[in-house]
């Protein structure tokens, strides 16, 4: 359990996350997700890779229970250091990323699948960014990558979900499949570019980042700052304890 890094060869690497119930990683996790797609982007072996989780869902975000079970502000700095460092080593990451998304993918999931290359997504999966009743904010920044503008601020304030369907039909979404054939429907894509020269994949990556209108990281950085005045104005521990109470994840 927890975060692991393996494949199948032939120039796939996958990183996979594995930590029940629901995949919400404590700030540890976050640095060592981060670490895990650094390292197989880095490996001259591998052309590409898939990003998958075992378990309910793909990604639940931040581990909150961690977070309000810490004295000070410690855990709350962690998480979003963490956050911010697996969002960007997906982003910067010298090969395609692949994110292979089935049932939840909230808060952090999005900022991860925001920030691949190419989403795969089971016929189960969902997005969305329930920051706002969690006395936070983030991640709207990988959310527009995904979705409209209008439509990504109406879930910012009302914390709707978005389907895998309404995805693919935006184009965010490549391929949507029923959720036993996710993983297989990752690796052929993957097959596909792993197959391409990859001297050239790694300097199609580098081009596109480039000529990206948006810097992810400044972008997700400033919305950090606001996570930091919630918290200074008490927001923050209110909502999050309410959440906790409530029965949490």
């Amino acid at each position: 359990m927890g975060i692991s890094a393996h494949g199948p060869g032939q120039g796939i690497a996958e990183v996979v996350m594995d930590v029940p119930p629901v995949n919400a990683l404590t700030v540890q996790g976050w640095f060592d997700l981060a670490d895990a797609v650094r390292a197989a982007g880095r490996d001259p072996a591998n052309r590409v890779v898939v990003l998958r989780a075992e378990g309910r869902g793909f990604n639940a975000g931040v581990d909150l229970k961690e977070m309000q079970a810490a004295r000070g502000f410690e855990a709350l700095v962690g998480a979003n250091r963490g956050c911010y460092a697996a969002f960007a080593a997906v982003y910067a990451c010298e090969v395609p990323v692949i994110a292979a998304v089935h049932g939840f993918c909230l808060g952090g999931g999005v900022g991860l699948a925001g920030n691949a290359d190419i989403v795969i997504a089971s016929d189960d999966a969902y997005f969305g960014l329930p920051e706002v009743e969690r006395g936070a904010l983030g991640a709207a920044t990988h959310l527009a990558r995904l979705v409209p503008q209008h439509l990504m601020r109406a879930m910012v304030y009302t914390c709707r979900n978005v389907t895998a369907a309404e995805l693919h039909a935006f184009g965010s979404v490549l391929e949507v499949t029923p959720r036993d054939g996710l993983r297989a429907a990752a690796l052929e894509v993957a097959a596909t570019i792993a197959a391409k020269d990859p001297y050239v994949i790694r300097r199609a990556k580098e081009s596109l980042n480039g000529i990206d209108p948006i810097d992810v990281n400044r972008s997700y950085r400033y919305e950090q700052g606001f996570t930091y005045e919630l918290n200074l104005m008490g927001a923050g521990d209110r909502h999050r304890d309410a959440f906790l109470t409530d029965g949490g994840r």
